[in-house]
């Protein structure tokens, strides 16, 4: 059952293709890093130009890959929720067009939704179920309760800062490129995880929700002196950028081990599953080989934005009977915020 899915929820353009919710054909992304990289982050206006020049031949790419013709496929799939709105209507518009021209289903996709099916592509893993599933990347930081990969609950997110934007404004700090998650990590594991006492936000006792914008703030004064007032910010050395680097994963790692025990603990979870661009940190990884429940990331490829993820849950969707109108409208909120709400009519 091969299924052609679409992403561009915001600064990637990919396409990939399938078979059978796990066998990838094809995975490709055309990345915008470095449009965005001068800007440290990305750039609304510039991302949807970027995605209208890459979208076709992304495709062509994906299908040549994959080898295998647009009549084979069983159905279409699009990311498309939450996002930015311009970079959601490219690839929703592309998907719907797919869609009509072939005759086939189309199938709307949650982004967040697809970090947690990542963990399924390639491996076929099963984690038992109920799971406690996390999300983190540049755009979020959230806990979810999972009966299943298609009954999906929030039970905690982040108040302020998401961990991976808290990872790209301390590299600028450090003076770092962009994005700022592989910097810090190959720093990290140069320098001292000790050197630095960076905070620990924990929030209250039972609390599932997350804080990473006090740390943020702890790094910009240890750096710069209090309101950057009595340190000139190049004057850090290469060995305390190291230390600095490695206090502040640790610090980011703490909280996110402490957040799972505690939605492990509430939830009687029998499996953790993590998905999103931060589950390539090494950091992380390392501390989740000892946790008390099997630990489940998706395979390197797939931690950051890309279409396998939501061509594989579609493939649940459609085993389900749960497809999308051609009416499909990009949203810049996920569901999932709100309730265990998947995309499409039940049918």
């Amino acid at each position: 059952m091969p299924i052609l899915a679409i992403e561009s929820t915001c600064d990637e353009t990919a396409a990939a293709v399938v078979v059978d919710g796990f066998d990838v054909r094809s995975n490709v992304v055309a990345t915008q890093v470095e449009l965005h990289a001068r800007y440290r982050g990305v750039v609304p206006e510039i991302a949807s130009r970027a995605h209208i020049e890459n979208i076709l031949p992304v495709l062509h790419e994906s299908f040549a890959t994959a080898k295998i013709a647009p009549d084979d496929l069983d159905a279409i799939a699009v990311a498309y929720r939450p996002g930015l709105i311009g970079s959601l209507l490219i690839g929703v518009t592309a998907a719907k067009s797919l869609a009509w021209a072939l005759g086939k289903p189309l199938i709307g996709v949650d982004h967040v939704q697809a970090h947690l099916y990542s963990v399924v592509l390639e491996t076929n893993a099963h984690p038992p179920m109920p799971a406690v599933g996390l999300v983190c990347s540049g755009g979020h930081t959230a806990l979810y309760h999972l009966q299943s990969f298609t009954e999906v609950r929030l039970i905690g997110s982040t108040l302020d800062d998401a961990v991976g934007e808290a990872y790209d404004k301390v590299a600028a700090i450090l003076g770092l490129g962009y994005p700022g998650g592989p910097f810090i990590d190959a720093l990290a594991a140069e320098g001292s995880p000790t050197a630095i006492k960076f905070p620990r936000t924990l929030l209250k006792r039972r609390s599932l929700d997350f804080s990473f914008s006090g740390l943020k703030t702890a790094v910009l004064y240890h750096v710069r002196g209090y309101q950057g007032r009595e340190r000139p910010p190049g004057s850090v050395t290469d060995i305390e950028r190291r230390d600095i680097a490695a206090s502040f994963q640790a610090a980011c790692v703490d909280v996110i081990v402490e957040k799972l025990r505690r939605a492990v603990s509430e939830t009687g979870a029998r499996s953790v599953v993590i998905g999103g661009g931060v589950s390539a940190n090494r950091g992380l990884r390392a501390a989740m080989a000892h946790f008390p429940l099997p630990v489940y990331f998706p395979p390197f490829p797939y931690c950051t934005d890309n279409a396998a993820m939501s061509a594989g849950l579609a493939h649940l969707f459609f085993q389900e009977r749960r497809f999308s109108g051609l009416d499909l409208d990009a949203v810049t909120y996920s569901a999932l915020r709100d309730s265990a709400i998947s995309p499409g009519t039940h049918i």
